[in-house]
Parts: structure tokens; C-alpha cells; sequence
């Protein structure tokens, strides 16, 4: 029998209020809370709160709190990862991020999303990877929506909503994200 966890991370339909689900889910607000309340200063504990947080990179992550996401453990991080303030993951699926990126404030990754169906949707959810390449630059206030790939040295304009997937090397920008410059 496949766990509702296993379905999530498929990509399938499952039940959120699931009761692993939801106590993986208070792990990780405990963690963020911890993160967000905790004091500036002690780097220590902020790079232990950091590395039990994320699936991987959370050694290297400079991260600007608060900051929110649904899991923590279905993030994973290359090499110097920038987070600045008021970032959101909702992490249903896996979120990748390459090395050297660079998150501006506000930005919001969405994994989740939900059925048409409305008797569907009053009780399941499922998810769409999102993946984010090297030497990224996203701009405040930009919305990366579900199963989006972004691809290495792309910039993301600040405010945009990126509904498709983005080639490398090039400049996005709106609502939805369309290419403004190509070959940064």
C-alpha cells in the first residue's frame, strides 16, 4: 500500500490532512518558527535550525528570516543559496536549487496545487516539482508556480509569475513571465 507521503511526492492525488503528513508539516513550523524567532546573532544555532530544515544545503544557505515553507525536507540546495526576507516554499513535491542563486524578497515557489474538481478538491491536493537552475537572480515579489523549471544564469524579473518553464540564459518578466532579453 503506498503511503500518502509516497503520493505526494509522486506528484499524485492525496489526502493533506493525513496524520504523518501533518505531524512532518508541525516539524517544520517548529523549525521556521525557531528560525524566525531566534536571535540574529547566534549563527550556530541558526545553521542547526538550517541544515535539520532543509533535504540538503542547509549548510551553505544564507537565509534572511521569516521564512515559511510546508516541509523543509523536500527542499534541496546547491551551494551558496540566497534567501532575502518573507520567502514562502510550499514544498509538497521536491523544490531544486542549483548553486549561486539568488532569492529576493517576498518570493513565493509553489509545489501544490489542486484539482478542477470542486468534490475533489475539498479533500485532496497534489504537487508539481519545481526546479531552479545555477546562478538564478529572482526578483522580489515573483510567484513560481507549480512544476516550473527555471534554467542556469536566467533572471527573473521582480513581481513576475512564472507560469511555464524558462530557458537558461535569458531575462523573464510579468504576468504571466514572458522572455524580455535573451542570452544574458
Amino acid at each position: 500500500m503506498t503511503s500518502e507521503r509516497d503520493k505526494m511526492l509522486a506528484g499524485e492525488l492525496y489526502d493533506p490532512n493525513d496524520s504523518q503528513l501533518a505531524e512532518e508539516r508541525m516539524i517544520a513550523r517548529e523549525r521556521c518558527y525557531a528560525l524566525n524567532h531566534g536571535p540574529p546573532r547566534e549563527q550556530a544555532l541558526r545553521r542547526g535550525i538550517l541544515t535539520e530544515l532543509f533535504g540538503s544545503g542547509g549548510d551553505t544557505v544564507w537565509l534572511e528570516p521569516p521564512f515559511r515553507c510546508d516541509y523543509g525536507i523536500n527542499i534541496h540546495l546547491g551551494e551558496k543559496v540566497y534567501f532575502n526576507f518573507d520567502c514562502v516554499i510550499l514544498d509538497v513535491c521536491e523544490v531544486r536549487i542549483g548553486n549561486n542563486v539568488f532569492i529576493a524578497p517576498g518570493v513565493h515557489i509553489y509545489t501544490a496545487t489542486h484539482p478542477l474538481n470542486a468534490e475533489q478538491r475539498r479533500n485532496q491536493e497534489f504537487g508539481k516539482p519545481v526546479t531552479i537552475g545555477n546562478d538564478v537572480w529572482i526578483g522580489g515579489k515573483t510567484v513560481i508556480c507549480p512544476g516550473v523549471t527555471i534554467g542556469d544564469r536566467s533572471v527573473i524579473g521582480a513581481g513576475s509569475i512564472v507560469t511555464k518553464d524558462v530557458p537558461p540564459d535569458v531575462v523573464v518578466a510579468g504576468n504571466p513571465a514572458k522572455v524580455i532579453r535573451g542570452h544574458v
